[in-house]
């Protein structure tokens, strides 16, 4: 990673942190607003053809849960696909580099949680990385802004909802607001200062069956401090189907939980607007 530094840059009469790490950036409370000249996600001065895949922006659509939220969420966001193919920003200088780096950094963690998972499930370490063709997984570099909120009691900065894939690696500023649900509460999270937090996601619930459950989690404002936090999502490749383990159902004599599918279809299904989405693809046994 690079130096964690606090040196300044101004843009248009402000001054703002240069990016010299994704932690110096969650951390600065200097960040109160996104200059202009960080909205251009290539050099503007090239020319691109709108037909050539080079200059074609990837789109995930990731639907939330409890659309009425919508209208009460509290918050600016980045998200970007970085592997199987990294894309980034143009600027500001020196963020795709950062980017790049991180997105690597956490893939290696990610890679290494696997290989512990599948352990702890009597399979081989690398079962997991192998089955969900790891290599060619999606993962998404995801910023979130959510600045103060005068009437926090009557906004939310993310609605209550499930991550789609297998691990979601998760770090933010001191300002705190990530809640899980427990026994039908609402819990905060207390994070120590630079960890990651991580969650679990729905094909990691269907793949190793409900033995390791994808959790409801929410993002709260609050009147006093802006939080900011950066979420690493990694999931199968997209033509994977997430799949029960059949060395799991052999070993236990059970029958598969859950209908497969691809993780493509899975994201883009219309019935992840109606949550809990794993309790439409579970198999219905007489």
């Amino acid at each position: 990673m690079a130096p964690t530094g606090t040196s300044m840059e101004a843009y248009n009469g402000h001054e703002v942190p240069k990016v010299a790490s994704i932690k110096t950036l969650a951390d600065s409370a200097a960040l109160t607003f996104v200059p202009s000249e960080y909205t251009y996600t290539k050099n503007p001065n090239e020319q691109g053809d709108a037909n050539d895949p080079e200059h074609s922006i990837p789109i995930l659509i990731f639907p939330f849960s409890h659309q009425d939220l919508l209208i009460n969420e509290q918050k600016d966001f980045l998200k970007v696909i970085v592997h199987p193919q990294f894309n980034s920003l143009y600027k500001p200088a020196g963020y795709s580099e950062v980017s790049l780096e991180f997105s690597k950094r956490t893939r290696e963690v990610a890679t290494e949680m696997l290989k512990g998972i599948s352990e702890s499930l009597g399979l081989e370490g690398h079962y997991i990385v192998k089955a969900m063709n790891w290599d060619r997984g999606l993962q998404i570099l995801a910023a979130n802004y959510y600045p103060a909120c005068p009437q926090p009691d009557k906004a939310i900065g993310l609605p209550p909802h499930t991550d789609h894939g297998l691990v979601t690696l998760l770090i933010q500023n001191e300002m705190g607001g990530l809640e899980v649900k427990h026994k039908d509460q609402w819990v905060l999270v207390n994070v120590a200062p630079g960890a990651f937090v991580v969650t679990i996601g729905d094909q990691m619930q269907i793949l190793t069956k409900d033995k390791y459950k994808s959790i409801w989690h929410r993002a709260v404002v609050n009147n006093k401090a802006t939080r900011i936090s950066i979420a690493v999502p990694r999931g199968p490749s997209l033509d994977t189907p997430a799949l029960p383990i059949p060395e799991l159902l052999e070993r236990e004599g059970q029958a598969p939980k859950y209908i497969g599918m691809t993780y493509e279809k899975f994201i883009a299904s219309p019935a992840a607007l109606i949550k809990p989405f794993l309790d439409h693809l579970r198999v219905k046994h007489n």
